[in-house]
């Protein structure tokens, strides 16, 4: 079978957008929305911004002509009839979307496919809703449709072959990525996205550092393009807090991706972000207004010497060539002396353990975290008992160069080494568990969310041994088994095997 008209059911943002990539496509595309006048809003709409496109010149007249000529707006459901492919793009509620599929089913022809746009619902429970549940599915796009070259293709529990490998191939017709992934919760981007948002609220939660902290490290020195909180009030918690209670649920509350009371305070109080003005931050015109600055750095001028400690061999030798070139005398002795600063990067733990495993005197430790970009945001974190004195001493070394400091309490962890390894060990969780193919899921994961690195392929840049190491230290010490280390991570840490490698 070969898709030439699509059907789209619901005309807000998604359904136009996916109505938009699929007209440009080739795709004569049927468009219908219950609410009154809706479908000839959204294809107003996407008139514009296709005039805007043109006068950019990225589109010329006679494509802004031809894509706006298959955009067909329907009157009523019926008309879909001569479709072979209905998208379904509505209200995320699976009774409402199950009423529909089963309206839908009632006019088409018993071989067109039948999918639906869902982030989080089970494709399977949707196409109960069918007498031919074969051919139903999930294709789920992400926001901007046009911009974000990657869709989800998910298989029910009875969804036919045939029918995923039509969508893939549509999906490649119309200039996108098709990853193939199980009907699990979340599926592939919003399952692993779960790491990245519950880890940072957990973060918060423990009172390590503040809101405009978290997302800095996690922006500036790990490499997200937006910290979890500030992404938080993009996406608005009214969406994103019951997709992670929801997800919670459907695991059957496994810790991995337990939310946060803060958040559900948060949305019964009405903050749920950026469109109403207050979130996390406050906002004036979409604009934040309230995010710290850098904290202060302590004026500082005559240094103690500096022992250093490290977990890796590499980093002691990035630290001794950073201290030397900032003119500060390293103690090179096998014990630090008694008035020296001790500088210790360490995995996965916090700086009380790390001073009373290596048996050092805790009011001299300032621990470093070497897994973020050493040359653009570095971590600080003092144990319980450091004196003030070596944490200003510390907080103005590393401040020497210009480059920003975060000085946090205690975490197991720190900020970015513990939210790496969550995103990473549930990217291994979901490969082991053959929910995607291991390259699928880098791909859409890099895609789909914006990442510098797909999470297999990040795991293996800052190497699988590492993030084993924060993982196991990590659930040594709170005992807490949303930390404990994926089967596929171990196995190829242990074997020096490349994360994407599969048997």
């Amino acid at each position: 079978m070969s898709i030439q008209t699509m059907a789209l059911v619901g005309t807000g943002v998604m359904g136009m957008g996916i109505a938009q990539i699929a007209a440009q496509a080739g795709v004569n595309v049927l468009l219908f929305d219950a609410r009154d006048g809706a479908a000839h809003t959204g294809k107003e709409k996407l008139k514009q911004t296709l005039d805007k496109l043109q006068a950019k010149g990225k589109l010329t007249e006679d494509d802004v002509k031809a894509t706006l000529e298959r955009l067909v707006v329907l009157d009523k459901l019926e008309q879909i009839k001569d479709a072979d492919l209905v998208v379904e793009a509505i209200i995320e509620n699976l009774e409402i979307k199950q009423t529909l599929f089963k309206q839908i089913e009632a006019v088409i022809s018993p071989e067109a496919i039948l999918v639906s746009n869902t982030s989080s619902l089970s494709v399977t429970a949707l196409a109960t809703a069918c007498q031919h549940q074969g051919r139903v599915a999930g294709f789920h796009f992400f926001n901007p449709v046009p911009l974000m070259k990657i869709v989800e293709v998910i298989a029910g529990l009875v969804t036919d072959e045939h029918v995923i490998e039509e969508l893939l191939d549509f999906a490649k017709r119309i200039g996108h990525l098709g990853v193939r992934t199980k009907d699990t919760p979340g599926f592939i981007v919003n399952h692993t996205g779960r790491a990245y948002s519950t880890e940072g609220l957990k973060i918060l939660g423990e009172g390590v550092t503040t809101v405009s902290e978290i997302d800095r490290i996690l922006r500036d020195g790990a490499g997200f393009r937006m910290g979890p909180l500030e992404l938080f009030d993009l996406t608005a918690l009214d969406v994103s807090h019951p997709v992670m209670e929801s997800i919670y649920n459907q695991f059957y509350q496994e810790p991995r991706y337990r939310p946060h009371p803060l958040t559900r305070q948060m949305l019964t109080a009405g903050r749920v972000g950026r469109k109403v003005g207050h979130g996390f931050y406050q906002y004036v015109d979409g604009k934040k207004i309230d995010e710290a600055p850098l904290q202060s750095v302590p004026n500082i001028t005559i240094f103690d010497k500096v022992w250093v400690a490290t977990d890796l061999e590499q980093d002691a030798d990035i630290l001794k060539q950073y201290l030397n070139a900032q003119g500060i005398e390293l103690d090179s002795a096998e014990d630090p002396a008694n008035d020296s600063l001790c500088i210790v990067a360490t995995y996965g733990e916090d700086a009380t353990t790390t001073a009373l495993r290596l048996g050092l005197n805790p009011e001299h430790v300032v621990a470093i975290d070497m897994i973020t970009d050493f040359n653009r945001h570095r971590t600080l974190m003092p144990s319980l008992a450091t004196s003030r004195h070596y944490k200003d001493q510390a907080h103005a070394i590393f401040a020497k160069d210009g480059t920003g400091v975060s000085v946090i309490a205690e975490s197991v962890g720190f900020v970015a080494q513990r939210t790496l390894a969550m995103v990473i060990n549930l990217a291994c969780d979901i490969a082991q568990q053959q929910i995607a193919t291991a390259s699928d899921i880098d791909q859409a994961v890099k895609l789909g969310l914006g990442y510098p690195f797909g999470p297999l392929s990040w795991g293996d840049h800052l190497g699988a041994e590492r993030i084993l190491l924060i993982l196991e230290r990590m659930s040594a010490i709170t005992l807490d088994p949303r930390y404990r280390p994926s089967p596929w991570l171990q196995r190829r840490a242990h074997l020096n095997l490349s994360l994407l490698h599969t048997a």
